[in-house]
């Protein structure tokens, strides 16, 4: 792999570097283990940068691992999408694709020696009613009915659960180890359950699955992975992750270390929640572009360098906080001014006759690509009697000389062409204007009035006979509260103006570009063609991110 950003350390990396100043280890080995029941968003790429970057900066590994022991929500889609998002984002793993279902037999093994050692029972308690035994953070748990079985009886109803004797929900399998705990995670977990779902790689085969807890560190020692990063709130596992090691007598100890997980202003990072989200087709799927997704944020037009830079600001600390979205859409204004080539485009367009022009009239005006870089090209837009400006860049009486609109009997210069101005309109019947009469000075190309009148403002425009019909989804932030995670109805939170949808026209330089961008649309944002919903004859874009900051809620 080759270094995709300058090195940040952090607590990590000094527990890191002395570990290996001691020889705890000698071959630093992470691993990214995502759960495949939804897309990874955000939050996962911070994790993602984190594992990754460490095993590549101290010259060591980092698996793919799918913690796949729940079938009722995992799919392979998911994991085809997860696989893409990594290597998108840049990133490759190493060796082989790990699955915990993988070690199927070795899990089941390791249940059983926890039998054989009294750590262990087959319990036949509703969900709710271990809930209930369980007891509260100031009350301790109780002991249930089926926790003094012998070993033989518990290993007999555990051979039972293999082999399908219990109903789904009938019995599990618990850890014994103590249910007046201070620790609400060591009463008594829950390692196998029963589900009768087949699983997306070993079909009906298994009736039993083990917990994610249960997995989870034994997959880690199989792979013998040194630094098991993981967020907060997964610290008060770490006990059960660590009891649970010392007591199947696995060789490899591989060490769970914390860190904050992302907190994004006006973004949700519950896969549920955004399952939510995706099913009550609020929505139009994971990848939908108002979605925190890896696979939404690329369709929105976010680079994977935009991505990774974010994740190199933000960083890694135990500390909680909320990072504000600005600095994300920071980042992809940052990269996409250096590398997005410029395009003029009208979103809401009025028509605009030139009277001194004949009718018919074109002219080839060289513009460039790029405005700072000229190894990016030029192009040719038409200019010509007839021509596009936005709706927004007119107004019939201007009251404020702040504002640089074309008004009537004002002047106004086109981007990269002539100076206009406005000398009368048209309107239908109900007093909307449909177009806008004005004459040229010929004599302003890339240049000055002559008689040294002072010219200020400049507006957009496109051919009325040079174009390509295009519609250009604006979108902005899914939710009108900034930490809608917080709220008990995330949904009332929804902005309803996080998609506006208007049709416009972009120039015909666009199908010469023969690529999806993003593009810098001037004056109008960054903006990416929808390979879903884009055709030859019409072009769907979406708005990655407007050109300046826009007001939060």
């Amino acid at each position: 792999m080759k270094i995709l950003i300058n090195y940040r350390p952090n607590f990590i990396h000094r527990i890191i570097n002395k570990d290996l100043k001691s020889k705890k280890c000698t071959n630093v080995r992470t691993r990214f283990p995502p759960e495949p029941n939804g897309y990874l968003h955000i939050g996962h790429a911070k994790a993602i940068c984190l594992n990754f970057n460490i095993a590549q900066y101290y010259h060591g590994q980092c698996n793919l691992r799918f913690d796949d022991t729940n079938p009722e929500k995992e799919h392979k889609e998911y994991i085809e999408a997860i696989k893409y998002d990594i290597q998108w984002l840049g990133f490759i793993w190493h060796g082989d694709i790990h699955y915990s279902s993988d070690y199927i037999k070795e899990l089941y093994n390791y249940a059983i020696k926890l039998i054989k050692k009294g750590l262990a029972y087959v319990d036949e308690l509703s969900t709710d009613e271990i809930r209930k035994y369980r007891g509260t953070l100031t009350h301790p748990g109780k002991n249930s009915p089926y926790r003094s079985r012998s070993i033989e009886e518990n290993l007999i109803y555990f051979y039972k659960m293999k082999d399908g004797y219990f109903p789904e929900g009938g019995a599990c399998l618990r850890a014994k180890i103590n249910m007046s705990s201070p620790s609400i995670v060591m009463r008594d977990p829950v390692l196998y359950r029963i589900k009768y779902t087949p699983h997306h790689r070993i079909g009906g085969s298994w009736c039993i699955y083990p917990t994610y807890d249960f997995s989870h560190c034994i997959s880690d020692a199989i792979e013998g992975i040194t630094h098991s990063l993981c967020t907060l709130e997964f610290q008060d596992n770490r006990i059960l992750y660590n009891w649970i090691l010392n007591n199947i007598d696995i060789i490899t100890r591989p060490t769970q270390y914390e860190f904050s997980r992302l907190n994004l202003e006006y973004v949700i990072t519950s896969k549920r929640k955004l399952n939510i989200l995706v099913k009550k087709k609020i929505v139009d799927g994971w990848d939908d572009p108002r979605m925190p997704t890896i696979s939404g944020l690329r369709r929105r037009g976010y680079t994977a360098r935009s991505i990774r830079e974010f994740c190199h600001r933000i960083g890694i600390s135990k500390q909680e906080s909320q990072i504000k979205l600005s600095l994300l859409e920071s980042c992809i204004r940052s990269d996409l001014n250096k590398h997005a080539p410029r395009l003029m485009a009208v979103i809401n367009p009025i028509k605009i006759i030139i009277n001194n022009l004949p009718i018919g009239y074109e002219e080839k005006i060289e513009v460039p690509n790029h405005p700072n870089n000229p190894k990016m090209g030029i192009r040719y837009v038409i200019f010509s009697q007839e021509i596009f400006i936005d709706r927004l860049d007119f107004c019939e009486i201007l009251n404020n000389n702040k504002f640089y609109k074309l008004t009537l009997g004002r002047e106004i210069r086109l981007r990269y062409a002539y100076v206009i101005k406005a000398e009368n309109i048209k309107k239908d019947n109900n007093g909307d204007i449909i177009c806008i009469y004005c004459s040229y000075d010929p004599y302003t190309l890339h240049k000055n009035p002559i008689d040294g009148r002072k010219i200020t403002g400049v507006i957009h425009w496109v051919s009325a006979t040079k174009n390509v019909p295009a519609e250009f989804r604006l979108y902005d932030k899914l939710f009108t509260n900034p930490k809608p995670s917080m709220t008990n109805h995330f949904i009332d939170n929804i902005n309803p103006k996080s998609l506006i949808i208007s049709k416009g026209i972009v120039e015909e330089n666009i199908v010469k570009f023969d690529n999806l961008g993003p593009y810098q649309i001037e004056r109008e944002g960054y903006f990416i063609i929808d390979n879903q919903l884009s055709k030859k004859s019409y072009l769907v874009f979406n708005r990655t991110v407007t050109l300046k900051e826009s007001k939060h809620y």
